[in-house]
């Protein structure tokens, strides 16, 4: 029989002292101090002898340490080790005046409570100085040289667990004969986490929807249970528990039953509380609090479960379209969404929306320019993201319809242009002349020159100018590029290009090859006020990369509560202004009154001015509004040099600004609102209402078929010896793409 013994040291003295509770705290380690006195009643002082061994005896027939395990009983009492009732009792005389053994370390306190049971909460660790021993009498007694006896008291014990991870005690994990559950899936829940919670794996024999027997996975270890299902009623009952555990437990961290399930069970509030809880953490916590390590895929899997309990599916998404497209229309008065699947297996191929109070704004207020762009969607389906986005009178993004594809390419792009197209023309007279911005890519080149004949269609500078750096990876180069693009006459475009060409020939070859009349300002024909960029990504990436990952219904409505939220908070914004012109433009024509004062103005007719200044000469034409600069047209408010000649014939300067600046046509653009649309769960009963709301319900969208592709998606890693080197062009044979090979091939086919 081995012993093990409660060894008290030097000036390690006990307290018994009434009234006392000694509890575990979580994660806190019990030891027993210096200068710690051992008292009997009210200031009654009893001490054990220095100098000798004092054992705390516990019975079990085995020779184990102890160890102390995951159980608690109904009054929250936590008792220890596998199977049995679990507690540790002490009968004590009635004389002896409700007093309870205390052991004070550092204000942790082990208590023996009024029921006689020890109570230790979680993550307890025993000191190297305390050491427990097991006797076969199963009898607790305190062995001192002062008559210190407590009698009757016994103890059960069970077989401990002994493996390299911490312990983790949480409450409700005793199994005992005679314990229902509500059904047979609460009896596997139940049984699942009292395996996990005390560290042994269980297989089952046998599991139907009347019975369910399992054993210790362990070779040779006795336990087993058995629950049956109680007549007439769906209720399971534990029938027998044979034996208790005599296999030590698991000795590897991982575990048999931690599966998806029960992770998405275990951090399914978490994820509640905060969504963008990563798997990492999980796996973290997990390991924390149960000293479980799985693999990250099990966290991955875990996750996406309840998301997509909380969210909905992604099938489920692609299913609803219908619905939701018709709650749009519905809500939303005068908005278009449309959904269109392939003909041959209803699978999603496109999805188009623009809100009313866009189209509104827009066409009445905003400027006659549109950016297009496109982001990948992330989602477990892919897809791609396409923007059309106008500009208000402050300068800022004002999105006008976005659709979703389930890839791109030249047919999608030519059909997102036509539906443009067609609502621009359904709510307008006169179709205005538009200004396009894109990276001019075939498809939307040709879908521009199909659907907008007069539009003028320019280069996004932000994707041409990229593409000049990764050729030309130099500051200057770029930086004169950019330059090149401002110049606001011929002259000054063409020392620009002068300049590029003296540093690199290749550079300004690279330049001369793209039209200027797409690009540069000193050549666009058309009216970008100044914008050479869409740059909508960018200015959405700060909420449109989340939304990108998700079902297509929530990444929708995403999109849709921004668009809701920014007209709501830029038309309470507008309502402060007191000003005649938007905060920008207002910035913009005070800098032109602060430079015109230094001007000289000569006056040739009511109209026509000459302005001399420092810069040189220029001619003003304050009936066409136009300057030999070319910034008043360009930009829509008067230069310098329009307002010097302005103020010096007493004009008011806010009288010639385009209209879409003033603060009147702003407030006008954020009129109208975006209007919420309800839950789900209400999209039936709101329909049957409706008699034109039956159309598309019949209607059933399938995902799309191109899948995610397996694996985790491979890093563009640069050298930095790389940097400027001239790359040999590859091709796909699986995709018929340049740029990677069929190994490394990532698109969905």
């Amino acid at each position: 029989m081995a012993n093990h013994d409660l060894i008290l040291g030097q000036s390690h003295n006990l307290r018994l002292s009434q009234n006392q509770q000694l509890i575990l705290g979580h994660d806190h380690n019990l030891g027993v101090s210096q200068n710690h006195d051992l008292e009997l009643g009210q200031a009654h002082e009893h001490h054990l002898g220095m100098g000798h061994d004092h054992e705390l005896d516990l019975g079990h027939h085995n020779d184990h340490e102890l160890g102390l395990e995951q159980s608690q009983n109904d009054e929250g009492e936590v008792g220890h080790g596998y199977g049995h009732e679990n507690s540790l009792g002490m009968d004590r005389k009635p004389e002896q005046g409700g007093h309870e053994l205390v052991l004070t370390s550092q204000n942790h306190e082990l208590d023996f409570s009024e029921n006689n049971e020890l109570v230790v909460s979680e993550n307890h660790e025993l000191d190297d100085n305390l050491e427990l021993t097991v006797v076969q009498e199963q009898e607790m007694g305190l062995e001192s040289v002062q008559d210190l006896t407590i009698e009757q008291s016994q103890l059960i014990v069970y077989s401990p667990v002994i493996q390299a991870r911490s312990l983790s005690i949480a409450p409700n994990f005793e199994l005992a004969v005679g314990q229902e559950f509500p059904d047979v899936f609460s009896c596997r829940r139940a049984l699942r986490d009292t395996a996990i919670a005390l560290h042994f794996e269980m297989q089952t024999i046998k599991s139907d929807k009347t019975r369910f027997t399992a054993k210790c996975a362990s070779e040779g270890c006795p336990w087993r249970i058995h629950a049956a299902k109680l007549p007439g009623v769906p209720t399971f009952t534990i029938r027998t528990i044979h034996e208790s555990h005599i296999c030590g437990g698991i000795s590897h961290l991982g575990h048999q039953q931690a599966s998806v399930q029960w992770v998405a069970n275990s951090v399914e509030q978490r994820l509640k509380e905060n969504p963008n809880y990563r798997p990492k953490e999980i796996l973290e916590e997990i390991h924390r609090v149960h000293g479980i390590t799985l693999s990250y895929k099990q966290a991955w899997r875990g996750k996406e479960r309840i998301m997509a309990a909380m969210r909905g599916s992604f099938e489920e998404g692609y299913r609803l379209l219908p619905q939701y497209c018709d709650q749009v229309k519905r809500t939303n008065p005068g908005s278009i969404a449309s959904v269109y699947g392939n003909l041959a297996d209803n699978c999603f191929q496109r999805l188009f929306i623009s809100f009313q109070a866009s189209i509104y704004g827009f066409l009445n207020a905003c400027r006659p320019l549109l950016g297009l762009d496109r982001t990948f969607l992330k989602s477990k389906y892919l897809g791609t993201l396409f923007l059309a986005t106008g500009f208000d009178g402050d300068g800022a993004l004002f999105p006008l319809a976005f659709g979703v594809v389930d890839e791109e390419n030249d047919e999608n792009w030519m059909w997102f242009l036509s539906e443009l197209h067609n609502l621009l023309e359904i709510n307008t007279e006169n179709m205005p002349r538009l200004t396009i911005l894109s990276d001019r890519q075939k498809g939307i080149v040709d879908g521009v020159e199909a659907n907008f004949p007069t539009a003028f269609h320019g280069f996004c500078m932000r994707h041409l100018s990229e593409s000049f750096r990764k050729e030309f990876n130099d500051t200057m180069l770029f930086n004169l590029l950019w330059e090149a693009a401002h110049a606001l006459t011929v002259i000054e475009f063409e020392a620009k290009i002068l300049e590029i060409e003296e540093i690199s020939q290749d550079a300004a070859y690279w330049i001369r090859r793209i039209p200027p009349r797409l690009w540069a300002t000193a050549y666009f024909e058309g009216t970008r006020f100044g914008h050479l960029t869409a740059n909508i990504i960018e200015s959405l990436n700060t909420w449109i990369l989340e939304a990108s990952g998700l079902p297509i219904i929530q990444m929708v409505e995403c999109i849709r509560r921004q668009l809701m939220t920014w007209f709501n908070e830029r038309r309470e914004t507008s309502m402060q202004w007191t000003s005649i012109l938007v905060p920008s433009a207002e910035r913009r024509v005070a800098e032109a009154l602060e430079r015109a004062r230094t001007y000289q103005v000569l006056r040739a007719n009511e109209a026509e001015f000459e302005v001399i200044s420092h810069e040189g000469t220029n001619i003003v034409d304050i009936r066409n509004r136009c300057c030999l600069c070319r910034g008043w047209q360009l930009y829509g408010l008067p230069c310098a040099h329009a307002v010097a000649a302005l103020l010096s014939c007493r004009q008011n300067v806010h009288r010639f600004t385009e209209s879409c600046f003033t603060v009147a046509t702003y407030r006008k653009t954020y009129s109208q609102t975006i209007h919420p649309i309800p839950d789900k769960t209400l999209w039936t009963e709101l329909s049957d209402g409706d008699p034109s709301s039956n159309t598309n319900l019949e209607v059933v969208i399938n995902p799309p078929k191109s899948l995610r592709p397996p694996g985790r998606p491979r890093k563009k890693r640069v050298r930095a010896e790389d940097r400027g080197r001239v790359k040999r062009v590859v091709h796909c044979s699986r995709c018929n793409q340049t740029g990677h090979f069929r190994t490394t091939c990532a698109a969905p086919i």
